[in-house]
């Protein structure tokens, strides 16, 4: 892999697995960032050897990533990886991302689940294709997985992104901006793990997170008008000019 990629770990209260998903990530590079947005369960004691990003109170996974990219930026890397720290997404695919980021200069790669398999939460598969939907409205643009957290970001190519939201939403807005940019996306499968419903632990709350991705997709719904797709048209005759 190159030494350009970091990958980014964006944690809240994961103290039970944290530590097993930065040890795994580890066998693979060593450029891993953690970011502990708020962590009141000790989940700090349980990762070593990596950069660190530790701040209270807690202020939402968007929050998270955009100052996590920003550090990132500011430590010389180009690309990064995000993956969850509740052991949802596997180590054993980060190889599938560096080969892509390789052979795919400049994309934004998504990570693409399969939509059936077990213990998957039903809820989880209403909101993508909402999530989706909502997106192809947006930017032009259909992807099969906007809801995925497993993802390398192009962050030279993205600059630094100041979001509307903080939080769970925060994920979409980036991908949102991004295609305003004209950056080509690009996916690969991979591997989730859900836990029983006994065993999951969720920080979303269906309510209130429900809402503000409503809030944020009338929002951006809007902006696109204005903003967006003259934006996306500007960037792309811009680079046909630039090749």
């Amino acid at each position: 892999m190159n030494n350009d990629t970091c990958v980014i770990i964006p944690c809240y209260n994961n103290a039970k697995t944290v530590g097993d998903v930065v040890k795994s990530v580890l066998e693979y590079t060593e450029n891993v960032i953690v970011v502990f947005d708020g962590c009141t369960d000790g989940s700090q004691k349980c990762v070593s050897n990596v950069h660190i990003i530790d701040y209270q109170p807690n202020k939402g996974k968007g929050k998270a990533l955009e100052t996590a990219f920003s550090y990132a930026i500011e430590h010389g890397f180009n690309y990064a990886i995000t993956m969850d720290a509740d052991g949802q997404h596997y180590a054993d695919d980060l190889p599938k991302f560096f080969e892509a980021i390789e052979n795919q200069k400049g994309a934004m790669i998504m990570g693409c689940r399969q939509m059936k398999q077990d213990n998957k939460p039903t809820a989880n598969t209403f909101a993508n294709k909402f999530s989706n939907f909502w997106f192809a409205i947006q930017t032009g643009r259909k992807i099969s997985d906007t809801q995925t957290g497993f993802r390398a970001y192009p962050l030279y190519r993205m600059g630094r992104m100041r979001l509307f939201s903080s939080r769970y939403e925060g994920e979409l807005e980036f991908i949102i901006r991004i295609a305003w940019k004209n950056i080509r996306f690009y996916s690969i499968p991979i591997d989730v793990y859900y836990p029983p419903a006994n065993e999951r632990v969720t920080h979303f709350r269906k309510g209130i997170d429900f809402t503000r991705i409503s809030i944020l997709n009338a929002i951006m719904c809007f902006v696109s008008i204005f903003y967006g797709y003259p934006s996306r048209f500007f960037h792309y005759v811009f680079d046909k000019k630039e090749k």
